[in-house]
């Protein structure tokens, strides 16, 4: 009987696994053309594309012996929708197997650029009238972000956005968000008035005593400095709270 001989380093299903390992995913060129993401998005645009092949466009190689597109189903896989990939830190997206500093620039780029898109006004700079219009412009890009950002929105005379300007980032207290810092950009800009913006990453944009105390604060320097606080908006998930509508200012 003939015998066989068994490696000492093998185990069960070592030897398959390490198969499918050095099995080599077709590379998109190898594709037939018509079936490559960025010829059939040129062909048929953008919207014909499913997640997976636009995230293999926007990666645009693989990695090792995965292909591009490989890697985007993994990436889909992993975190279950757009909105969590978004949503997932440097190093979260790290610590899948194939995605380097580039690919996570690639990634974090894309969506940023979706965000802005969403919250541009196509009539020239936006005006903020309203708590509303500042909520359907900002929402967008605070949507999902799992620290709290500060911002002040600069304004000129007529309302109309001359830019914006991040304050602080972490949880929002009294003490952190000083004056000086908030109205820094404001006085460069000789900015009329301001709005101050904020997330609450729990969802709900109630205020909280932070919340009015900061806002009361920085009233006040306002009135000093001769720049008019107009509102200050938090975010939450689907909904804002303006403190101007609440009788804060």
């Amino acid at each position: 009987m003939r015998k066989i001989q068994v490696r000492a380093n093998s185990g069960p299903g070592n030897e398959m696994e390490q198969k499918t390992e050095d099995m080599i995913t077709p590379k998109v060129k190898d594709w037939p053309e018509n079936e490559r993401p960025r010829e059939r998005l040129v062909r048929y645009g953008a919207e014909s594309l499913s997640d997976a092949q636009l995230l293999a466009i926007i990666l645009r190689t693989g990695s090792g012996r995965r292909g591009v597109l490989s890697l985007a189903m993994t990436l889909l896989e992993t975190f279950k929708e757009l909105r969590n990939i978004d949503a997932a830190s440097i190093s979260e997206l790290a610590s899948l197997k194939g995605l380097g500093t580039a690919k996570i620039a690639q990634i974090k780029a894309a969506f940023e650029l979706g965000k802005r898109l969403m919250s541009e006004s196509s009539g020239g700079k936006p005006v903020f009238s309203s708590g509303h219009a500042l909520y359907s412009y900002f929402a967008p890009r605070f949507k999902s972000l799992k620290k709290e950002f500060f911002i002040s929105v600069l304004l000129d005379t007529k309302n109309r956005l001359i830019r914006e300007s991040k304050v602080s980032e972490g949880t929002l207290t009294n003490s952190l968000i000083h004056p000086r810092e908030a109205f820094r950009e404001a006085i460069k800009e000789s900015a009329a008035s301001v709005i101050f913006v904020h997330n609450h990453p729990s969802g709900d944009p109630a205020p909280s005593r932070d919340d009015i105390a900061v806002t009361e604060r920085l009233r006040v320097a306002g009135e000093i400095i001769g720049i008019q606080v107009l509102d200050h908006i938090i975010l939450g998930d689907g909904r804002y709270v303006s403190l101007k509508e609440k009788g804060v200012l």
